[in-house]
């Protein structure tokens, strides 16, 4: 592919910009397998082309591995072309015209040209193809998403701006706003996460349709939201994105929980609101990652203080206090990200991590025994990582003696785990004695009794930590007397 061939097209003799650079460069990257299949299509008498977030991420530079195309083409007749060249083909999304191949790395999906409507009551289209790529480019979502390269011959096709509008980084849809939000609701949050990722500012027009129209959000299934908003909370930016779902009314329709905190003071005045500190929170969250995004720190830094709202309130003194917050929070968080379908797993992580974020605050004051120490370790168990992450990222006082005080109680706490955990395997704190010796030395089969017996011995382990043999057996044998397991003789 030469810089004369592609983007812009010939009929545009302006000089390449930085942006039009960086997309020659990545396409140069695909073109030997893209304008090989674009050749095929050619010669079966149908167009080809690069489309939509493709375009739009050579444009940026960060073109990956999975390309979308476009064509005249009907699904059958897709196949027909591919079949034998490509190593692999799903047809997963033939209903919506698309058809999936890999070939060479690279996974392709090709769909037909679309004019859709939509029912305007679900978000489900009438999938009806189109024949002209213009009418494909004016039902996209996006103008940037709305750019296409033909294949073989690299013609680069913008009806809409959408090369002035990323150059701008602005989000501006093609036709109206308000027609494209109500043809389907998942653009509004699909343009709060492209402020997100790609750290660009929604058009005013379209922001003020997001507002308008937050409601029709409604519309949208569960699963559709989750997949949305983890994409933004794990953006390049996601406050922006986090604000504008605020700020447009769209967190009130699927996380009422984060407008919630605008309500709320925080109790050490750090801030003007808990809003505002739970922002920094994940913007500090998002500081301490290391290899990508970790939605689960995040999603705990974005939840961390949904609590306070239903445990405010006002002492004597006018001081505001939010006890037992975390527990509260906790709760919240479970049934929030239940309602939004993610995985078991994942909530369970997340919910833990704010269950204990608080657990932190008052090491300082030098009341925690060893005992303290392996319990906090236990408890946290393979998320102790994220929550030494999480506990750091909730320190933004403006105070810088207090801040460097809660930093250095924390810097101990972390030592004092290492410490223990040299003298001691705290990663896989069990009892002193397993279930076989329990059922040996008190003489009971497998049951009810043996893992009570062995939840005795584990909370005796955390608090004193590991015994020998003998001791710990003579704990359980007084243990099992106590219980009227066995004879107190």
């Amino acid at each position: 592919m030469s810089e004369a061939a592609s983007v812009p097209h010939a009929a545009d003799r302006r000089e390449l910009t930085a942006a039009q650079r960086n997309a020659v460069a990545e396409l140069l990257r695909v073109s030997p397998v893209a304008d090989e299949l674009g050749r095929r299509f050619a010669r079966a008498g149908h167009e080809l082309h690069l489309v939509g977030g493709s375009v739009r991420d050579a444009l940026l530079g960060r073109l990956g591995e999975d390309l979308d195309f476009c064509t005249d083409a009907h699904p059958d007749e897709t196949v027909r072309i591919i079949k034998g060249w490509a190593e692999s083909i799903w047809e997963t999304g033939r209903e919506f015209g698309t058809i999936g191949l890999q070939r060479d790395g690279l996974r392709i999906e090709i769909t037909t040209f679309r004019a859709e409507a939509y029912d305007q009551v679900s978000r489900n289209p009438i999938v009806e193809y189109g024949t002209s790529l213009t009418e494909d480019l004016r039902r996209r979502d996006f103008t940037i998403n709305a750019m296409a390269v033909s294949v073989p011959d690299h013609r680069f096709t913008d009806p809409h701006g959408g090369l002035d509008d990323l150059a701008a980084k602005v989000i501006r849809t093609p036709g109206t706003p308000r027609e494209s939000f109500g043809d389907d609701p998942l653009r509004m949050l699909r343009a709060a996460r492209f402020a997100a990722q790609l750290r660009f500012t929604v058009h005013p027009d379209v922001h003020e349709a997001m507002t308008r129209m937050a409601a029709d959000l409604d519309r949208i299934t569960a699963e559709r939201i989750r997949d949305e908003f983890t994409k933004l909370l794990c953006g390049a930016d996601p406050i922006t994105g986090l604000r504008l779902l605020v700020d447009t009314g769209l967190a009130e329709r699927f996380l009422p929980e984060l407008t919630g905190l605008k309500l709320e003071i925080d109790e050490h005045a750090q801030h003007k609101d808990v809003y505002e500190h739970t922002l920094t929170v994940v913007s500090n969250a998002v500081s301490f990652e290391t290899d990508g995004c970790d939605f689960v720190l995040r999603m705990a830094a974005l939840m961390h203080d949904v609590g306070k709202p239903a445990t405010k309130s006002v002492g004597p003194d006018g001081r505001v206090s939010f006890h037992h917050h975390e527990v509260v929070g906790a709760r919240l968080t479970k049934a929030r990200m239940k309602a939004l379908r993610y995985p078991k797993d994942v909530t369970a992580q997340v919910v833990n991590l704010v269950a204990l974020h608080l657990r932190f605050y008052g090491y300082g004051r030098g009341e925690w025994t060893d005992s303290a120490v392996r319990r906090y370790v236990t408890d946290a168990g393979d998320l102790l990582p994220r929550l030494h992450k999480l506990t750091r990222s909730d320190c933004t006082t403006r105070n810088r003696r207090k801040a460097a005080q809660l930093a250095a109680d924390y810097d101990a706490l972390e030592e004092r785990i290492a410490r223990i955990a040299a003298e001691e395997d705290l990663a896989r704190v069990r009892p002193d004695l397993d279930g076989n010796a329990i059922m040996e030395l008190l003489g009971v089969p497998p049951g009810p009794v043996v893992g009570r017996a062995w939840q005795y011995l584990k909370e005796l382990r955390l608090e004193r930590g590991p015994l020998e043999r003998d001791e710990a057996e003579a704990e359980l044998l007084r243990w099992a007397r106590e219980q009227g397991l066995i004879d107190q003789s």
